[in-house]
């Protein structure tokens, strides 16, 4: 289960949406972080029985995908496939050290949405939703927006 702590609390729009900020803490530079159950409490706690939850990471080298969540080996082998397509060190000229971590994040993609069928996500049966950090460890912002089907 992901290290992580609620940061702002469940607030209701006018528009009918559910959102919730949640803290997302790595422990590594390159690290695949699975938020799955995170995720579905938030579903939980919007009541939402219909719907889509999306997921966005406000940063540029840090982003959010969703693989194989069964076995653990999976997302290490991801790790290390993003870690040899896009080294930390190569000829980059952002000098701040990191531009192997703003690549990283371009092809993985800051946001997911999962649609919502009988109050849980749709996910498929191996599918889990993970946080990509590529500049950790660190803390992080993995804002969640639960949205209503209107015709439920």
């Amino acid at each position: 289960m992901a290290s992580l702590v609620c940061m702002a609390s469940k607030a209701q729009h006018s528009s009918g949406a559910f959102t919730r900020t949640l803290a997302i803490r790595t422990s590594r530079r390159t690290e695949l972080k699975d938020v799955t159950a995170e995720i579905e409490a938030v579903v939980r706690d919007s009541g939402c029985a219909v719907g889509l939850c999306h997921l966005y990471v406000p940063h540029t080298t840090a982003g959010v995908l969703i693989n194989e969540g069964d076995d653990p080996a999976v997302a290490r082998d991801i790790e290390a496939a993003f870690d040899r397509m896009v080294p930390h060190t190569a000829a980059y000229t952002h000098a701040e050290g990191n531009a192997d971590s703003h690549i990283k994040t371009a092809l993985a993609g800051s946001s997911e949405t999962v649609w919502i069928e009988n109050g849980r996500l749709a996910l498929g049966r191996w599918q889990a939703i993970f946080f990509a950090e590529f500049d950790g460890p660190r803390t992080r912002e993995l804002l969640v927006k639960v949205v209503r089907d209107p015709a439920t």
